[in-house]
């Protein structure tokens, strides 16, 4: 017998036979998001935030980010600044492309003789100047930047997702059940969480961008949650009837069959976060785009894997606390041990049975060869066939006319 050919995970993603044991490895998943959520809430609590200036109030100072000699570079601004007030900036980036690329200065709140010894102390060395050829200390813009304005940003962010969460348990609650709410809500905290605690983690600055950014992610996490969900609702429906699989096999199933719609649904909306990436980051330099789409791939990518390995795991566990479940996995497990007990019958009756027709056998050829001795013919050994045949008292031939 040939044996069959072993499949590729590929083969196994598209097929979604249940082949990949995700629930029923779900106490390795919930240490490993455990431990990842561990180490964010102790960054978030020992480290905090790099806040930017919009949150925590200062000065922001803009120059061009060329000169006559060249290219202005960041750590040359960096050391002027710095030689001026002797004070550090807080950040000195490169903000856009081209002929209009700028140079950014964000620090704390300087007084107005502070912000004139720094912008003249940056034009008599770096002589910037303008992409039609001037060069002025006009060239150089200063501007104060209040944080009563990211305050009020943050403070809406927070009541807008109050809001939302409550609006999403209602929804799950009605339309799915209880247990696939709070599972819901688990797997979406657990977003919340790991994007925040990357960014305290890197160091990234967090603007405004970025707390929209956080709330955006949200309802992609709750999409992919929902699709697995619907897909094991659908599954499990009418199982305490019957006694065929668990609940944990069914929803496992029900993961597999959607796990490869979970992926691609999942690249196909990180590509064009990436490409904001790339862009904002990348040609446009750090800005308003690269902070939106730096917690947006961070938030995505936590929220496919949270709904895949986390939520519907824990959404199993929720439902085997109710006795129904309970008992239903019994009668699935009394099911088995039944149909094993009459396999294993089975072949012991297959067994004696052949034994049975061995003995029949020899006991016929002993009988034969006693008779032939007694008629006085040569004992012989017979064929299967012969085993078979009625024995003769007396020997066989054509009688004599």
């Amino acid at each position: 017998m040939s044996t069959p050919k072993k499949q590729s995970i590929f083969e196994r993603l598209y097929i979604g036979n249940g082949a990949f044991d995700i629930v029923g490895k779900r106490k390795r998943w919930y240490l490993i998001f455990g431990g990842l959520m561990l180490i964010c809430l102790a960054s978030i609590v020992l480290r905090g935030f790099n806040f930017g200036i919009d949150f925590k109030g200062g000065t922001k100072i803009q120059l061009p980010s060329s000169s006559a000699s060249g290219q202005i570079s960041v750590e040359r601004v960096e050391t002027v600044f710095t030689e001026a007030i002797n004070k550090e900036p807080a950040a000195v980036q490169l903000v856009g492309t081209g002929a209009n690329q700028t140079i950014q200065i964000k620090s704390e709140a300087l007084t107005v003789d502070e912000v004139r010894l720094v912008k003249n102390a940056l034009f008599e060395q770096l002589k910037p100047q303008s992409p039609n050829g001037e060069s002025t200390v006009a060239q150089i813009s200063d501007s104060a930047v209040s944080g009563t304005w990211g305050g009020e940003i943050s403070r809406q962010a927070l009541w807008a997702l109050a809001v939302f969460l409550v609006l999403v348990t209602v929804f799950l609650a009605l339309y799915f059940e209880k247990w696939m709410a709070v599972a819901a809500l688990v797997a979406l905290f657990h977003d919340i969480i790991v994007a925040a605690g990357i960014y305290s983690i890197v160091g990234f600055e967090v603007t405004p961008a970025t707390v929209i950014g956080l709330l955006t992610i949200l309802g992609f996490s709750l999409y992919d949650t929902v699709v697995v969900f619907d897909k094991v609702k659908e599954n499990t429906r009418g199982l305490l009837g019957l006694t065929r699989r668990t609940y944990a096999e069914t929803a496992n199933l029900a993961l597999n069959q959607v796990l490869m719609r979970s992926i691609n649904t999942s690249i196909i909306a990180l590509l064009p976060v990436l490409g904001l990436l790339v862009i904002g980051v990348g040609l446009l330099g750090v800005g308003t785009l690269g902070d939106l789409a730096l917690v947006m791939a961070a938030g995505m990518l936590a929220g496919v894997l949270s709904s895949i390995f986390l939520a519907t795991p824990l959404l199993v566990d929720l439902k085997m606390t109710e006795p129904k479940f309970k008992q239903q996995a019994e009668r699935v497990a009394q099911r088995r041990a039944n149909v094993a007990r009459k396999a294993d019958t089975a072949e012991g009756d297959e067994a004696e049975t052949d034994v049975s027709d061995d003995e029949a056998l020899n006991a016929e050829l002993r009988r034969e060869k006693a008779m032939a001795i007694a008629a006085g013919v040569p004992s012989r050994t017979p064929k299967a066939s012969d085993a078979r045949r009625k024995p003769s008292g007396r020997p066989t031939g054509k009688k004599r006319r």
